[in-house]
């Protein structure tokens, strides 16, 4: 996609705040201070796409890996303006106490979500938080609660929201009505993303503090898959893939067709084909989630070959006149009638961004995406409103994919009542809508935030 035709469009703040002439908001002009908890592989991202578009002033990470942390100090120091070096924590409740911040960003694993963002909020710090926004309902709804009492901005890293293409996409084919009626909507994820081995348990290397790593969560024993980024594959640190990827494309279907909660939630699945790795997350599992306008499916195997080689991951949205293939690297409209068809494809900012081009690990296809996200953060910070993707619209796309992993487990439907917080008529499944914290840790409750 070109800049000039995606400019035209107005979607992306990233690159329209940036054209001469235009003006410049406080946050441009000022040195908002910010600090990351979690300085693994995406918290670096983020936080480095923060200081691309904001002159903010790192003044500390944290990090519970001592060796992760103290590369984080190196890599900011020599990334942002003033050349400082930020101050080094390993418990996020001191770097909080030091109280020169003025937001967080929070990039943990997702059983450390809600702790530090609701302590966060209490500080007075407006709050970045990784998705999903935690690991059980209630902990979505004690985050929801946290924000609107203190009042302060909170944006999930949910992107898609922000992301250049799926923008366009929106605009072009959702909200013209080029699609005409949607009827169903389909999300998917074909990634061999879970692991298939099997090690042995060993000791905790002695950078990581695996006591304060498990924190609230139950410390299972230490194996080389668990740390660094592969806690995703057990059940006791996350929600699964669903949990994972159905919550980017479900947020997305939500946002593109402006839709609140499911009414109903029916999940299938399990571990059906590899039964011999030490992973405890379902590698099959199929979801629905039902809305008086449509329904929207699911589906991942960390198996077999994808439906679609060109969207392994995505979302589709079929419509009387045409269908919408969507994912982070693209979208194609394919036109049931005579119309053109239509492709839109990730923007890279290499011109403006070189540092995209060489650094480690970066997603680069998504980089205008986090962008975007931030400075919708930053925006949103300015005039005390909500962000586009604010942590109610975050609680809602986790909780949805959490009630689906319960539906599994229980073998059922369950009703939702959303103006409740609770599954109707079903107290075993509303038994499960918080899990139980490890000691000395004690679980948020909404309503003594």
């Amino acid at each position: 996609m070109k800049r000039r035709q995606f400019l035209k469009t107005g979607a992306m703040l990233t690159a329209a705040s940036a054209l001469p002439g235009m003006a410049m908001t406080s946050w441009r002009r000022n040195a908002p201070r910010a600090g990351l908890i979690g300085c693994g592989w995406y918290g670096k991202t983020d936080l480095l796409r923060l200081i691309q578009v904001a002159p903010v002033e790192v003044t500390s990470l944290c990090d519970v890996d001592r060796n992760m942390l103290d590369g984080a100090v190196e890599i900011v120091a020599g990334r942002q303006a003033s050349g400082n070096r930020p101050r080094a924590f390993t418990d996020y409740r001191e770097m909080i106490r030091a109280g020169d911040l003025d937001l967080v960003l929070i990039d943990t694993p997702d059983h450390w979500h809600a702790l530090p963002m609701i302590d966060a909020c209490r500080a007075g710090l407006d709050v970045w938080v990784q998705k999903p926004v935690g690991v059980d309902v209630v902990e979505g709804q004690a985050m929801v609660a946290a924000a609107r009492k203190y009042g302060r901005v909170v944006q999930v890293g949910m992107q898609r929201r922000s992301t250049p293409h799926l923008i366009e996409a929106r605009d072009r084919y959702v909200r013209s009505g080029r699609l005409g009626r949607i009827r169903l909507a389909e999300t998917y994820c074909y990634y061999h993303m879970r692991t298939r081995r099997n090690p042995p348990a060993i000791t905790p290397p002695d950078e990581l503090d695996y006591e304060m790593w498990a924190g609230p969560a139950p410390k299972i024993p230490f194996n080389e898959i668990v740390h660094p980024r592969g806690w995703r594959n057990f059940m006791e640190y996350s929600n699964g893939i669903i949990g994972d990827m159905c919550v980017h494309m479900l947020d997305t279907v939500r946002w593109m067709l402006d839709l609140g909660w499911p009414k109903r939630i029916t999940s299938t699945g399990g571990i059906l084909v590899d039964t011999d790795s030490i992973a405890t997350t379902p590698d099959t599992q199929t979801a629905t989630f039902e809305y008086d306008e449509l329904p929207i499916l699911w589906q991942h195997r960390a198996w077999g070959r994808a439906a679609d080689p060109d969207y392994p991951w995505g979302a589709t949205l079929y419509g009387e006149h045409g269908t919408l293939k969507m994912s982070v690297h693209s979208y194609d409209f394919i036109p049931r009638g005579d119309e053109e068809p239509g492709r839109g494809e990730a923007l890279y900012e290499y011109d403006r961004y070189p540092e995209d081009r060489t650094e480690q690990d970066l997603e680069r296809h998504v980089a205008s995406a986090i962008r975007g996200h931030m400075v919708d953060f930053l925006d949103a910070i300015e005039q005390r409103s909500r962000p586009v993707a604010d942590i109610e619209e975050g609680h809602i796309s986790a909780a949805s994919c959490i009630l689906a992993n319960i539906s599994m487990a229980l073998g059922r439907t369950l009703e939702w009542d959303a103006a409740a917080g609770r599954v109707a008529g079903d107290e075993e499944a509303n038994a499960l809508l918080a899990r139980p914290y490890r000691a000395p840790w004690v679980h948020p409750d909404p309503e003594k935030v």
